[in-house]
């Protein structure tokens, strides 16, 4: 007999009452731990899943913002058209765990790499001919046809084509390639994530994409017909949603968000802390806590920020060390902060606790942080 999704979730929930010992409470989780509010973590879910209805667009998260099979399940369920990945490993997981649709966003170099990207059926992109050619070959061994997009720099000059001339090289290159369909452009800005306001995000990620635009005009006009336009991101997602020529959303930071984009009001709830304990507290002014540079990301120019503690402050206090000034918290007690970049945080955890209230619901695996 097929189960329900009440029953399906029943049962995730039963194994993870066995394997982890469950019921735990915040009080009882082991620190340092990655935890994340289911409650607002849904909402952020089912509102971005929303909007993107909405507005008539594809949203297509990226799982390299939690690296998490069970949380990509959600973001499925609640209509996303399919995920993003940055890695092979990624996509392999989840072309494993059945999810279809995959993204792989970044350019390959590796003829071994592209027959496994290949062979999770994931649509890949390009920036340059001779990765054309390596691609054409992967599918080619594998009898499979694979969907491409080109990938633009669109000012970040970290991958893409840099010109229009070197995009319409490359598209025409996937053109002539029995094993490849070319389905159009990806166009993905870094820094028009984190503008210091809506106002100077819209004005970059308009930019970006008006050059994207213009590539795939050149692209109509030789005759190469596109059908997506993929980018965004969730610092712009205000702003992409109300772009008409972009056809699907990148954006993979907000179901959990973190202490960068609450800093510009990116929208979402901060659904996501690093929870921890108060080891010692032999001073007035200030306790020591058991999350320090292992516990965090660090390439921010900001620490992290303790949750419901009003004039309270971080400070990194080493690898495994903290410190939490202005308060007067016992030994103990425990923290919960929010980390400066949720994606390189969670890399750091082989599990998130998922939490409604006090209670620990379910316990999440997150992917294993050395894979290649």
């Amino acid at each position: 007999m097929a189960l329900t999704a009440v029953g399906l979730r029943a049962a995730i929930r039963s194994k993870t009452i066995r394997e982890y010992q469950l019921p735990l409470t915040k009080q009882s989780i082991p620190t340092p731990a990655l935890v994340v509010d289911l409650s607002l973590m849904e909402a952020n879910i089912a509102r971005a899943a929303a909007d993107a209805a909405a507005a008539g667009k594809q949203l297509r998260p990226h799982m390299k913002a939690h690296k998490c099979l069970p949380l990509a399940r959600r973001q499925i369920a609640a209509g996303a058209c399919g995920m993003c990945c940055a890695t092979v490993p990624e996509a392999e997981l989840l072309a494993k765990s059945g999810i279809a649709d995959l993204l792989l966003t970044s350019p390959l170099a590796d003829p071994r790499k592209m027959a496994r990207a290949v062979a999770t059926g994931a649509m890949v992109v390009v920036d340059h001919v001779t990765q054309v050619q390596w691609y054409q070959q992967a599918a080619f061994d594998a009898n499979r046809q694979v969907c491409v997009l080109v990938d633009l720099d669109i000012g970040d000059h970290r991958t893409g084509a840099a010109t229009l001339e070197q995009a319409l090289d490359i598209a025409l290159a996937v053109e002539k390639s029995s094993h490849l369909w070319l389905r159009g452009i990806q166009a993905y800005s870094v820094s028009g994530s984190h503008g210091a306001n809506e106002a100077e995000r819209r004005r970059i990620s308009s930019a970006c994409f008006a050059h994207a635009v213009a590539v795939r005009d050149a692209f109509t006009a030789q005759g190469l017909h596109t059908d997506i336009l993929s980018g965004g991101s969730t610092g712009t997602w205000t702003v992409d949603l109300t772009l008409p020529e972009v056809t699907e959303l990148q954006a993979g930071s907000y179901p959990l968000m973190d202490l960068a984009y609450r800093k510009i009001d990116a929208g979402f709830a901060n659904a996501m802390t690093v929870l921890a304990t108060v080891i010692s507290a032999n001073h007035a002014d200030f306790v020591t806590i058991d999350a320090g540079f292992k516990a965090f990301s660090t390439d921010r120019p900001f620490g992290p920020e303790p949750v419901g503690l009003p004039g309270s402050a971080y400070r990194w206090g080493g690898d495994e060390f903290g410190y939490v000034d202005g308060t007067s918290l016992r030994v103990g007690d425990r923290v919960e902060l929010l980390p400066p970049h949720c994606d390189p945080t969670a890399n750091l955890y082989d599990r998130i606790y998922a939490c409604r209230g006090n209670e620990v619901e379910e316990v999440w695996p997150v992917m294993e942080r050395i894979q290649i």
